[in-house]
């Protein structure tokens, strides 16, 4: 095409395809004024953007406040005649292969001639919904060339009909947004080679277009994203289904929670916290969501902590009304706990609460509320508090932890960030919504994804759930390393045949459990780590980014800081920083009272009590926690190591240890095994062979037929505690 052509056509023609994509897909283009502005108008300008659809390059070239780009673009793009010729009506392109280095080359001298250069750097369009492979060649030509990146998003392409996905709710014209996020420099990495340099500078550029990818979540409460979802995926696709075997569509979920919302809410007060002691079944989340949307706080109630630990939870909180189930105290056998809690103005049944729904309740919801969802939330704001959890007490007496909107949606963000969780998924929890990994992970990710949630009350029932998994088909799984164990125990090789994702928390992976997957299911485990106050997750590893023996990177948008502590040479406690971090504590020692999170770092810091390492690819290494130290002889000994070396010692058997004063000295290791055979010799020998010394050989050791377990499959330590001063 010639100069004078394109110098006539260009502008009419983007004028022209401008106005068309205003209407069609009312896009819309942000943060421009501060992405320009935090890097003013650099010399070298690299543009680096996700790629969603074959309509990434026009969009890109119809709405960048940028003058004159050169556009990268695949060759398997130009292949196809009518996205070749629209691109070349509107902008300059170069055909490339982005694992070809010398073909990056090309790219380095255009930067260099002061052009602004537009790419992308997973080379190929999505076929997962979420981010792809990122290829190092566009990366080392930011660091080669000194170029400025400016970051775009693109989102809502994928949900056109020129995308790649298949089996993902597709749209004439949905809505478009490219975002602008500020520029940064790029500086070529340190290493001892040039191909050691261009891994670590792909590996950076992974890592910045998944903060691209996070960044893009606007301020919204959990109700209207699921309000989102269901305009997204479709009022009937069936979403959750629970032992019942009931499968209910989104409308059914929306139908749910309205009604109970509305009914719950004639008993309770705005901001105010509603307990919950109910199991992990789709009238629990109809509740929740019910609540969130009229401004109420659930307060998930952990039934399997004692009356002390519920009396604690209850009166941090100041709950005064408590809702479950007649069926499920009958079958818990809560009925004696609930009559000895104390401060509580009423306990309300679900049976009793349904009783109430009154014909014009049913005209309300039916002809109005369900075809205008979004009418009916009461207006809130994203910080304010979404749901009370409670901290598991497995050291200490359970804290009230108030997690917003803000932070919930995060946390589902930063995971879909990473990880391709998709409406093709079909997640088995067996977590209880209680526990943060349960709700979060477990719940609110495949329902706000529109994936397929599968909800099992109980994650004791190891013979059961493997044949779940093989009966429906699931394709993600979150357990503990407990209760992982137990399942490929009892699992037949093929009943996991379906699974893509396995993943692990709340306790530290066995390294028995991760072989025993691996071998017997071909599978492996992706390691994770968070906290309840996390909401709750805080690095998890990915099948992009895996490590073994490690939790994975941290999740992008989150800040850390190491600090040491005196008298242990291995790990610093971490803190960490970041929009997944929770609102406060709600203590008993002052019922109601928000405590926000401030460590030693400063405000809006959240100290985890981890001990971890941090290696240079940015991989984060468990060590120990700092309250899980005894002072024997005068040394700090981790009694995590100390488990670490039972297993060394009996591989088949399940270890704890504790500790006990000593008069001389000081404190002394109490071993918890389910192992009869364990003894003090066999843990010298495995000691000598792993460099330990002889302090961390316990003199006492104890045989149970099973470790006391908190209902979250944390090892309860407070029980084990007690014991070990009886011994």
């Amino acid at each position: 095409m010639t100069l004078a052509i394109k110098s006539v056509l260009r502008p009419v023609l983007r004028l022209f395809l401008r106005a068309l994509a205003w209407i069609f897909f009312r896009v819309r283009v942000q943060g421009v004024g501060q992405a320009m502005a935090a890097g003013g108008r650099p010399e070298r300008l690299l543009v680096i953007a996700n790629h969603e659809s074959f309509l990434d390059g026009i969009l890109l070239g119809l709405f960048l406040p940028i003058k004159n780009p050169v556009f990268v673009v695949h060759t398997e793009v130009v292949k196809r005649p009518l996205w070749r010729i629209s691109l070349g009506l509107l902008a300059d392109y170069l055909s490339v292969d982005p694992s070809n280095p010398m073909a990056m080359k090309r790219v380095i001298r255009f930067l260099e001639t002061g052009r602004p250069v537009v790419i992308f750097p997973e080379g190929r369009i999505t076929q997962t919904g979420s981010l792809m492979k990122v290829y190092e060649g566009p990366a080392f030509v930011a660091a080669k060339s000194g170029a400025t990146l400016l970051p775009v998003r693109l989102d809502g392409p994928s949900r056109t009909y020129f995308s790649r996905l298949s089996g993902r709710p597709r749209r004439l014209f949905p809505r478009i947004t490219l975002t602008l996020l500020p520029t940064r420099s790029f500086p070529m990495p340190e290493a001892a080679s040039a191909r050691l340099r261009r891994h670590k500078a792909g590996e950076a550029l992974r890592r910045l277009m998944q903060e691209m990818a996070f960044a893009l979540p606007a301020q919204r409460t959990l109700y209207s994203c699921l309000c989102d979802a269901i305009d997204r995926h479709g009022r009937g696709r069936r979403v959750v289904e629970d032992i019942k075997q009931v499968e209910y569509s989104y409308h059914d979920l929306l139908k749910m929670s309205l009604a109970l919302g509305r009914l719950a809410a004639r008993i309770t007060e705005e901001n105010e916290r509603v307990g919950l002691l109910l199991p992990s079944m789709t009238p629990t989340v109809g509740l929740f969501l019910g609540l969130t949307a009229l401004k109420r706080v659930p307060a998930m109630l952990n039934y399997t902590a004692g009356v002390d630990g519920m009396q604690t939870a209850c009166r941090a909180a100041e709950i005064r009304t408590l809702i479950t189930s007649r069926a499920f105290v009958e079958q818990a056998r809560l009925a004696d706990k609930l009559a000895a809690l104390q401060g509580l103005e009423r306990i309300v049944y679900l049976e009793d609460l349904r009783e109430q729904m009154s014909l014009f309740d049913k005209f309300w919801l039916m002809a109005w509320a369900v075809w205008r969802p979004r009418r009916v939330e009461v207006p809130a704001s994203p910080e304010d508090a979404a749901v009370v959890l409670f901290t598991s007490g497995s050291e200490g007496k359970p804290k009230g932890v108030v997690l917003s909107h803000r932070a919930l949606l995060a946390n589902v963000a930063q995971i879909r960030a990473i990880i391709d969780f998709s409406s093709e998924d079909r997640v088995l929890n067996v977590l209880p919504i209680f526990h943060s990994f349960g709700l979060t992970a477990g719940t609110l990710l495949p329902l706000l994804t529109g994936a397929s949630l599968f909800l099992y009350p109980s994650p004791l029932h190891y013979r059961v759930i493997p044949e779940l998994a093989y009966d429906r088909g699931c394709t993600v799984l979150f357990g503990t390393s407990t209760f992982l164990g137990n399942y490929a125990r009892f699992a037949h090789p093929y009943d996991f045949y379906r699974l893509r994702y396995v993943v692990a928390g709340a306790e530290k992976l066995a390294p028995t459990v991760r072989d025993q997957w691996f071998e017997k299911f071909g599978i492996r485990i992706l390691e994770g780590y968070g906290a309840t106050e996390t909401a709750p997750v805080i690095a998890v590893n990915t099948p992009m980014a895996f490590r073994s023996g490690t939790v994975g990177q941290l999740l992008p948008g989150l800040e850390y800081r190491l600090k040491a502590v005196p008298g242990i040479e291995r790990g610093s406690i971490l803190h960490v920083r970041g929009p997944n971090v929770m609102s406060g504590y709600l203590r008993a020692e002052r019922p109601g009272v928000l405590e926000a999170p401030v460590s030693e770092i400063g405000a809006g810091w959240y100290e985890t009590g981890d001990l971890v390492d941090v290696d240079e690819d940015g991989f984060v290494q468990i060590v120990g926690r700092v309250k899980r130290f005894a002072k024997v002889a005068g040394e700090m000994v981790s009694l995590e190591t100390v488990e670490n070396l039972a297993r060394a010692a009996s591989p088949t058997g399940l270890h704890a240890v504790s500790s006990q004063p000593d008069a001389s000295k000081g404190e002394a290791l109490v071993l918890f095994t389910t192992d009869a055979d364990l003894k003090r010799p066999a843990l010298q020998k495995a000691a000598q062979e792993l460099g330990m010394p002889e302090l961390a050989v316990p003199k006492k050791i104890v045989c149970l037929e099973a470790l006391p377990l908190l209902g979250t499959g944390k090892t309860d330590y407070v029980t084990l505690k007690q014991m070990a001063g009886e011994v």
